[in-house]
């Protein structure tokens, strides 16, 4: 099956030679293309016309680019192109690369039968997460439709949480007794050509207790008649099956496990997750954590509508919006206090909010990566949150020292008052400056952590949470410093 030819992706890429790295991948290129094909054949008038184009562009990518081009096609034609892929194993391809709402798509236009047929050929993993998108009605009957024990592994699967290792994991996988021999083994595996073959062949013993593993490649370089047990390494990793999907990535991440075995209390194995399950979770949590940090629920993944993005967008804009009234109340109710130095201090609102803002989100966002990379535990996070801390006091202090001085060298109150001095304004608004830092530092550091302790995604705090409430602390706290050293100085 051919992808596209070198001179069409060459055709595309010399057209838009100005964009930049990030746009003109050879995969940036390839989707273009197969999208303005795509597109092509949908506004052909006649339809037997349109019917042989969408076969010849089935037949000439791969049903993973396709999956990727669909989801910016009307959902009306989307079937059209799983319709017409070759061969089952095409269509579960796409099916499980494609996005929820063409998914949605497929599965309201196909009948029961041909979705059965679908799911007989699916591992259970992927076959739970394409039946995510239907009712729990349709769920019962298709499983009911399927043989016991693919119905069986797929409601094992499904019972478990969403974003747990139960829902990572297949629980269709190799596994021996330890005294069965490298030769009978490799038999076995050769017979069941549906279950993937992962780089790890787990050992366990007459209890069904997981004992070790033997990697995939010593089935190849030693004897036949060796027994598993002879050639098998412990494991020195597993999860239970409602560990979080972050802590599994960690644990893989961490040790380089190519396949990490999820059991029962018992020690008994119930699947394995491989490489490919922890890569597809990274960038589910990826997506979700910079989703978070902006302020919005939306996946770019998805064909959405504007008023859907709008409303995944809205309410952290309504946050801000209310963050932004009481700024301005704020504001007010420094009115009495008007004319004099604060008259000129007014001036560096601005100022102060986008300093502290900035090193507020600079000590939310550190934290956040360092809590998704797993370097801050219970024992290290004192010493984490007090270095945090410093950090923000020192380039408060920093900056705040260098503004108060420029502010006095460019002396603004002598160009329109004389009475107010240049260095009694630039220590205001240089003391100010560093108390706003230092409310933004705080807020910055403890956001993400009181987020971690009632079960939020920490994330939310880097973005719209310290954007939202910096603004009032930090011009409060600013007011409130130029109001009493005002009173001192003048």
């Amino acid at each position: 099956m051919q992808i596209a030819s070198e001179d069409e992706i060459q055709k595309v890429g010399d057209e838009d030679a100005a964009a930049g790295s990030l746009l003109d991948s050879k995969t940036s290129l390839l989707q273009d293309l197969l999208q303005e094909k795509l597109e092509q054949a949908f506004h052909k008038e006649t339809s037997t016309i349109v019917l042989q184009d969408i076969i010849k562009i089935a037949s000439e990518h791969s049903p993973i680019d396709l999956a990727y081009a669909a989801s910016r096609l009307p959902p009306n034609a989307r079937p059209m192109i799983y319709e017409n892929l070759s061969g089952i194993e095409a269509k579960i391809e796409f099916m499980v690369n494609t996005d929820s709402s063409t998914r949605v798509a497929i599965l309201r236009h196909i009948s029961d039968e041909d979705m059965k047929k679908l799911l007989e050929h699916m591992p259970p993993d992927d076959a739970v997460e394409v039946l995510e998108d239907i009712s729990e009605r349709r769920f019962r009957r298709l499983v009911e439709m399927l043989d016991a024990s693919k119905a069986l592994k797929i409601r094992e699967i499904k019972k478990h949480r969403r974003n747990t290792a139960g829902r990572l994991m297949t629980n269709e996988f190799f596994f021996f007794s330890m005294d069965v021999t490298i030769g009978e083994a490799s038999v076995r595996i050769r017979d069941n050509p549906g279950i993937d073959l992962t780089r790890q062949i787990f050992v366990v013993n007459e209890k069904g207790e997981l004992q070790g593993y033997v990697p995939a490649r010593n089935l190849i370089v030693n004897p036949a008649h060796l027994p598993l047990k002879q050639v098998m390494k412990s494991i020195q990793h597993t999860v239970a099956p409602e560990t979080s999907r972050e802590e599994v990535v960690e644990i893989v991440e961490r040790y380089k496990i190519s396949a990490l075995a999820v059991v029962d209390p018992n020690n008994r194995m119930l699947g394995v997750i491989t490489n490919e399950d922890v890569l597809d979770a990274m960038e589910d949590i990826a997506d979700e954590t910079i989703a978070n940090m902006a302020g919005t629920t939306e996946k770019v993944s998805e064909h959405e509508s504007v008023l859907k993005r709008f409303l995944s967008r809205a309410p952290w804009l309504i946050v801000t919006l209310c963050a932004g009234l009481i700024n301005v109340g704020v504001m007010s109710s420094f009115q009495n206090y008007a004319g004099g130095v604060l008259t000129f201090v007014m001036f560096f609102v601005p100022l102060i909010t986008g300093m502290s803002g900035n090193i507020g989100i600079q000590c939310s966002t550190i934290l956040v990566r360092s809590m998704a990379l797993g370097f801050i535990s219970l024992g290290n996070r004192g010493e984490t949150v007090l270095k945090e801390l410093l950090i923000g006091m020192t380039t408060g202090t920093t900056f705040g020292i260098l503004c108060g001085f420029l502010v006095y060298v460019l002396d603004f109150a002598g160009v329109s008052r004389a009475d107010i001095s240049a260095a009694a304004v630039g220590m205001i608004v240089g003391v100010g400056l560093t108390g706003a830092c230092l409310a933004g530092t705080v807020l910055g550091v403890l956001s993400p952590l009181f987020f971690a302790r009632i079960g939020v995604d920490p994330a939310v705090a880097s973005g719209p949470i310290v954007t939202a409430f910096n603004d009032f602390l930090s011009m409060s706290i600013y007011f409130l410093i130029a109001i009493g050293l005002g009173a001192l100085l003048f």
